[in-house]
């Protein structure tokens, strides 16, 4: 049976995550948890974090362990075996009595095993246990046993040794998935959270000014030179802004509550986020170029998936049971070889067995109707057919999600300068409506009206940064980009 091919880059990242989290892991004890708690709250702790102690990641090297423990149990089919025997008789008409002790080694070629032994009679048989005899320094025997037709390419041991290997790399490539999926998640829930924060200072400083209008407010009518109803008017601005307030510190603490899901401690206890830890505006950097994203080539990003690479090695999986199940269709014809020698004095057994026995035999079965074997092969064909339809569809569904998260991605750098220079026009408007507010020529309500549309703007800003940062989260994963998931 041929050896499944090598897989390139991402069999590498598969075969060094093991390792490379059980390092990881070892230095859990440093300070992780001061480092979370300890200035603000950036990406990559959040992605070390999770990837070090999420539990579905945990659980994931566990599945992998375990299909290591399937592979060394089938590796036991090959293990040496060892077997001994003796009797004596203690009374009656004959005193014959033997030991023997032999082993037994499977071997992969032609599905055989190669055994010897060693045998020591003493005393006289009966005739019908005169296969016992030896002569007295005891018989060496050695022999090989082979399958010719039934089980020379393929039987039972080889194709379970064979298909738990395979299994190992289906479950290191199901750690990496795993992983991409979870720092996904985990970054999406970072950006989700630092949007929410800053909602909340657009909002707070709305507040702010409205409240510091009063005070002015207040003053001029008292002198006279402001009707009360304005006072009534920013009351109510007043009350509105302290309700969009209270949603985005709503918004946050739901926030905080999903981000805490993967930021941990070494004990694996959620961490709430506090807005202390939230980072300022130059921390956080632009959004990323998605020049080179362009121009990538889509057909190599998908190619290098892990769904379609643990697909590949199903379909080889199922390749194999096909050969399996043909294999018990063909007839059975094994080839035995076996020498023999008696060592020392002619034993009670007398002359006949003091000599080199060299013996050779074949046996043959074939089955004839062949219902059961031929019922399994219809099923591992169809199972074969129905894995490569899939692989189909998860190749054209990966293709087209990374098609459409350029496309998203690139709105969304559009939309954020688009956003970005609606703020700077309404920030604009709001200066020059005070200015007229202050010298007399102005209305009060397109003071607050102006100041409303600027703080629209800049939420409307804010999320149009956090669509790119969602995106270019979901570009990190789509093309398995291990550094900015934290996971190289």
């Amino acid at each position: 049976m041929g050896r499944w091919p090598a897989m390139g880059t991402l069999w590498a990242f598969a075969a060094l995550a093991v390792p490379a989290q059980a390092q990881d892991i070892a230095q859990l004890e440093q300070p992780i948890d001061q480092a979370i708690l300890d200035g603000p709250l950036l990406p990559d702790e959040v992605l070390r974090s999770s990837a070090l102690t999420f539990p579905s990641i945990l659980a994931s090297f566990e599945r992998e362990a375990a299909a290591r423990s399937d592979q060394l149990a089938a590796d036991g089919a090959f293990d040496l075996i060892l077997e001994g025997e003796a009797y004596d008789r203690v009374t009656g008409t004959f005193s014959g009595g033997f030991a023997s002790v032999g082993a037994t080694q499977p071997i992969k070629p032609f599905g055989g095993e190669v055994y010897g032994s060693y045998r020591l009679s003493d005393g006289r048989f009966p005739i019908y246990e005169n296969i016992y005899n030896t002569n007295e320094l005891g018989e060496f025997k050695v022999g090989a046993l082979f399958s010719l037709l039934r089980d020379r390419r393929i039987d039972k041991r080889r194709f379970a040794l064979e298909d738990t290997r395979l299994a190992t790399g289906q479950a290191r490539l199901d750690v990496l998935l795993v992983q991409l999926n979870v720092q996904h998640e985990a970054l999406k829930s970072y950006w989700r959270w630092v949007a929410a924060g800053r909602e909340i200072r657009v909002y707070e400083q709305l507040l702010e000014i409205a409240q510091a209008r009063m005070i002015g407010l207040t003053r001029q009518v008292r002198a006279g030179a402001t009707p009360q109803i304005a006072i009534t008017e920013n009351e109510q601005n007043i009350i509105r802004r302290k309700t969009l307030l209270a949603q985005a510190q709503r918004n946050f603490a739901v926030a905080s509550t999903s981000l805490s899901y993967y930021l941990r401690d070494r004990t694996g206890q959620l961490i709430s986020p506090t807005r202390e830890q939230l980072p300022d505006d130059e921390t956080i950097d632009a959004l990323p170029d998605v020049d080179a994203l362009l121009t990538a080539d889509a057909n190599a990003l998908v190619e290098e998936r892990p769904e379609l690479q643990e697909l590949a090695i199903a379909i080889q999986r199922a390749t194999n049971k096909i050969e399996l199940r043909r294999n018990d269709l063909r007839p059975k014809l094994d080839f035995n070889v076996e020498l023999s020698r008696d060592f020392g004095g002619i034993g009670d057994g007398g002359s006949t067995f003091d000599s080199t026995d060299t013996v050779v035999g074949v046996q043959f079965t074939v089955p004839l109707q062949r219902r059961e074997a031929r019922g399994r092969l219809q099923r591992a064909e169809a199972e074969l057919r129905e894995k490569e339809l899939k692989r189909r569809q998860i190749a054209d569904q990966i293709e087209v999600e990374i098609g459409n998260i350029v496309t998203n991605l690139t709105a969304a750098l559009e939309l954020s300068g688009l956003a970005r220079e609606e703020v700077q026009q309404a920030n604009a408007m709001v200066n020059a409506e005070r200015k007229r507010f202050d010298l007399g020529a102005g209305d009060f309500f397109l003071v607050n009206l102006r100041e409303e549309s600027a703080a629209d703007a800049q939420i409307r800003s804010i999320r149009a940064e956090l669509t790119g940062r969602l995106a270019a989260a979901s570009y990190s994963a789509a093309t398995m980009d291990l550094d900015k998931l934290g996971l190289d």
